[in-house]
Formats: C-alpha cells, structure tokens, sequence
C-alpha cells in the first residue's frame, strides 16, 4: 500500500487477476447478471440506512425518498447506479469491496478444483457480487459517504494491480459507475436494461430509475401479510407467474419467522400441464433474496412429486454465492422445503377430511403426483398414505380411502384387495373378480400407469397385507361343495397342458372363478404386464415369465370340452377353441403380443356359428 497526499493506493496480491478471471468469465452464464448484483447492493444498503432510522429518526427527513437511479448514455456507452442508502466508510470500502484483496491468498486458489460446481460453493463464501461488473467494463468507479460522521470516499479499479482510494466531497449514499466496454454497448440501451430490471428486480422494496423514470412497478404481494392482500391481487399475480387468463385451484400465503424467516405464496392450479413422465422435474416456485430474484425453477424448494404448484419464496436468510445462480446454505433451503411440504399436506388433509368434493377435484387432476410422492418420498410415505384415493368395486365411480376400504372389510377378510388394468369398465368385467363379488369382498380399482408400482410399494395398511387378486396363491376359501378333480377333469388339465405347453407355467383347476370358462394369473414372482411391457421397451431380448392358466372346472363350456377331448380327443374344434380360451383370457389381462391368430380364429367361429345357423334354419 503506498499513499499520497489525497490518494491511498492498494495493490493486489499476484493472485488476484486469476480469481477475478475466474469471477468474471466462469461463474457467471449471462453477463447481464452484473446489473442484478448492483441493484441488489443498492438495495441492501437502502434497507440498511431505513432500518437505522427506526432508531435515529434524524437520518431521513420527510422529503427524502429512498431510492435506486440507474442512468445511462448510449453514445458515451456510460452506465451508472446510485442510491441515497447507508453509504461506506473508507475501512468498509476496504472490507466490503476489497473483500477479494484482502483474501486471494494462495491457499484460496489451491482449494479450487477446476469443477464449477465445487468452485462456486467456495468462492460464493467471499460475496463479491459486485465484481461481477469486470464482465462488462475494465474500469469501475464507486463514490460513496456513510451515514456516519465521516467525509466521503471515491474507490477505482481496473481490476488487475490494485484500486485507490481518496476523499471526496459527495452527499450521503453510493454511486458506481463505468464505461462499457465495446461487446456490452446492449447495456447502454434503455429498453434492455429496462428488461434486466423487470427481469430480475421488478420486486425490490425501493423504486428503481432508469433515466428518471420508474421501472419496477410491481408489488411484491408476498411481503404483504394474507390480511391485508385482497383476492384480485392473488388473482391477478398467479396470471403474472402462470402466463394464463385462468384463476388457479387455490393458493396458500405463508409467512414464517423461525426456523428460516421467509414469505411465500404457492398456488395449486386448476389444471394439470406437466406430465407424470416427462424429464423436467423442476418445480415452478421462483426464488427470492430479499425481493430480488435468483431462480425461476428452484427444485430445492418442494420434492419433485410436488412440481405442480407454481409460486415465489421469499427470504431474508438465503446466503447467495457470487453468481446468484446456486445458493451455498443448502441447510436454509431444505429448512424452506420442509416447511413447505408440511403446510401443503396440511392443506390436502384438510381437504380430504373436510372438503372430500374439493379434494376429489384437486385428485382426478393432481392424484398421480401424490401417488409419486408415495413411491419416492419416505419421509412423508405415512401422510400420503392416507391422502391416496381411488375407485373400487362396490363404488366404481367414486374416490375412496384405505382407511374407508378397511373400515367396511367384513370380519373373515384378513387383505386388502386390487386389481389392476386398463380401465374402470375393463376392470369390471374381469373374471378374477367372481369370487370376491361373490364373498362381498371389496376391491380397489387400479388402471393409471404408475399404479402398477404404488400398490406393491405399499405393501401394507393398517397390519393387513394388500395383494392383486391376479396372483395365483391368493388364500381364498374352498367352496363348501368343491367336488374333487375327477380323472376325466385330470385328463382335460394336461391336454390344455399338452396344447398350450411352453405358453404357460401351469394349467391348474380355478379356486376363484364362478361364471367364466378360464382366467391367467401370476406366480408370486412374476412380474405385473404393466412391468413387463416397460422391461420390454429396455431390453429387446427380455422374457416375461409365463403366466399360471386357470380352469373353470363347473363352467358348463368346460365341461363339454371335457366330454368331446374323453370321446373324440383329434376333434379340431377342440384344439381351436382351447387356444381362443387362452389367448382370450391374456388379451382382457393385457398380455397377448399378437392378437392376430386370436382374431383370424374368431373370424372362423363366427363362419361356423353362422353356417350352423342357417343348416339348422333350412334344415
């Protein structure tokens, strides 16, 4: 450090051209950036100066408006910020600005490891925002006076040996400004730096000048309390961050001061726009600092099965690193989470319990992304359990509960029930649920895609296993006037055998049929057709296991086939219908590849029932 009469110079250590290399073209993805950084400081040292004066009122008299004036001139490419806050003493000038010269040790540069990621984390630590300006300008003048009974000070930097400091005679408050350089002349266009304002400050607390004129008119409504908000400011600020004319399903306006203090507005929408299976899994909440945004879609901010609501988080705790683009205090933000997602469940319990209409609503649009959550997040397994719903067979078009499910199961049920298919009225004509029609045994509808894994992932409720009833040692009661397989029923099972053979594992008499011929069902360790065609899409080569087939030895259709394979075993017919027997059966359980000899068979039958028809007709 050497010193003049007026001027105090400081030089940097040899390292301080790397990191400031490094500041300016590596940690940061848009240039624009650097205008958001000066805003940012503007307004922390605004804020600053009015909290002061909640305890010395003298420092701000009634004509003195706080406030942030950007001036720019296209033709001399100048840039300059000011505001009438705090201000700087010259040690803060040193510390607060200096921050890197006082601390790009060598030591600093050896912890860098080359990936951006860890990088950021480190150098986000020294909070040296400002020097972000490098990227658009080589030399940066800041002019400032504290609040404090101290004269004024102009700070300059080229960013490369050192900066200087001398007194000056300015009026309370920091001005920086800096010619751009020749590749950021868009900086000095009014109508772009407009666009950076409204793009990353539109919310700040002060009012922003661009040229005299007022830029950020928009009202950050979360800092408001839910009280003093009315409803066509909810409505008309979910049109502002949804980019639609439609009202959403509902919102919730928080406001909390411990563990984290933050505010936030989450909105529910009306419809659902983000698919189940889609890459994006970000959520649509836009992150704050102290009203200046950092982040459109933070997903540290909710768990992924959440990513539906759509809103903006508030806080004064959030440490930002240098680029604003990731946030160091990852404790600070999975505090946020936390109290998110218990407030929202809150909200959906509420709902369930006493608003079932509303939240059958909020289900039939938003219900997979809660069937999500239960197969991905543990640590609210327990309370999304109790939020799932769906349809079953005693109320096929209504939402029910397990817990509803449980509390209506008769005394000799000991498991909970489910099938799954392609849909509501596919379901219901499927053979497997003769037996449990039946018994008055109630089973629980199961036919979106992510069903398939949700019900096995459960596994129990309430002490009580839940089992597809598509499973072929389901504990079922034997008919009280089960007859014995008979030698001519034996016979019959390993002809099926005989003619089906490596199509399936087994052909065994049904337990669970009562009206229909036949059904296919799964060993214990098969895998579900949903399962098993998404196997198929991964690996080509991929052999589902096959499938358990079942005879109704009473159907009356059965027993005639009995009859003919005992006094006529070569019968053609016999061996015809058999095969439609079976691929039928996989064809309603959605496990038939190719339906096309299926349907050529079928075509056959319908001749032969017609010729029948009309030789009997004429006859």
């Amino acid at each position: 450090m050497t010193q003049t009469k007026s001027q105090t110079n400081f030089t940097f250590q040899a390292e301080m051209s790397q990191i400031l290399n490094l500041l300016t073209h590596s940690l940061y993805s848009k240039r624009e950036v650097f205008l958001r950084e000066l805003i940012s400081n503007a307004s922390d040292a605004l804020g600053k100066l009015h909290f002061e004066s909640l305890t010395n009122t003298s420092l701000i008299d009634s004509n003195d408006t706080l406030q942030i004036k950007i001036k720019i001139d296209k033709d001399s490419r100048t840039l300059s910020i000011s505001d009438n806050g705090i201000g700087m003493t010259k040690q803060e000038l040193i510390d607060n600005i200096g921050t890197i010269a006082k601390s790009g040790t060598s030591s600093f540069l050896e912890k860098l490891t080359g990936n951006k990621e860890s990088d950021i984390e480190l150098i986000g630590r020294f909070g040296v925002g400002f020097y972000s300006v490098f990227m658009v300008t080589s030399e940066v003048t800041v002019e400032t006076k504290s609040y404090k009974d101290e004269p004024g000070y102009i700070w300059k930097s080229s960013g490369e040996s050192g900066f200087t400091i001398e007194e000056s005679d300015t009026t309370r408050g920091t001005t920086i400004s800096f010619i751009l350089k020749e590749d950021a002349s868009e900086f000095a266009e009014e109508y772009r730096v407009e666009q950076i304002i409204q793009q990353y400050s539109n919310f700040v607390s002060f009012p922003i000048l661009l040229n005299e004129k007022e830029t950020n008119k928009e009202i950050a409504i979360w800092a408001k309390t839910p009280q003093e908000t009315k409803k066509e400011e909810y409505l008309s600020f979910y049109k502002h961050l949804s980019h639609t004319e439609e009202e959403p399903f509902e919102w919730l306006h928080l406001k909390a001061e411990a563990p984290v203090q933050f505010s936030s507005i989450l909105f529910i929408p009306k419809h659902n726009s983000r698919s189940l299976w889609q890459e994006q899994r970000e959520t649509s909440l836009q992150l704050y600092a102290k009203r200046v945004f950092i982040q459109s879609e933070c997903k540290e901010l909710l768990p992924a099965w959440l990513r539906f609501m759509q809103g903006v988080v508030d806080s004064e705790d959030i440490q930002l690193n240098v680029s604003r683009e990731q946030v160091q205090q990852t404790d600070v933000l999975l505090k946020i989470n936390q109290y998110l997602t218990k407030r929202i469940l809150k909200l959906f319990k509420s709902w369930a319990t006493k608003k079932v209409e509303q939240y059958e609503v909020f289900w039939k649009e938003f219900g997979n992304f809660i069937k999500e959550g239960l197969h991905t997040d543990y640590a609210q397994r327990e309370q999304l359990i109790e939020l799932y719903r769906c349809s079953s067979s005693l109320h096929p078009d209504k939402l029910i509960s397990l817990q509803e499910y449980v509390d209506r199961m008769p005394e000799n049920q000991t498991e909970i029930y489910y099938i799954y298919g392609q849909n509501k009225e596919a379901l219901a004509f499927s053979p497997n649920l003769e037996y449990f029609q039946k018994n008055n045994f109630e089973v629980l509808y199961l036919y979106e895609e992510i069903d398939d894994f949700i019900m096995p992932s459960i596994g129990k409720y309430k002490d009580k296993n839940i089992v597809g009833i598509d499973k072929a040692n389901l504990k079922l009661d034997e008919k009280e006037d089960k007859k014995e397989d008979t030698d001519t029923d034996n016979k019959l099972l390993q002809y099926f055998k005989d003619i089906l053979g490596d199509r399936v594992s087994d052909v065994i008499t049904s337990k669970r049929l009562i009206n229909s011929p036949c059904t296919v069902v799964r060993s214990e360790e098969n895998m579900t057709p949903q399962m098993e065609r998404l196997m198929k899409t991964m690996d080509a080569n991929f052999q589902a296991p096959k499938p358990i087939f079942e005879i109704n030895m009473e159907n009356a259709l059965i027993q005639n086939l009995a009859q003919i394979q005992k006094n006529s075993p070569q019968e053609a017919i016999l061996k015809d219908t058999i095969n439609q027997l079976f691929e039928g059966a996989c064809m309603q359980n959605g496990i038939l590849e190719d339906p096309s000899a299926f349907l050529h068979r079928n075509v056959q039958f319908i001749e032969q029932a017609i010729a029948s028809h009309d030789k009997l007709r004429n006859s």
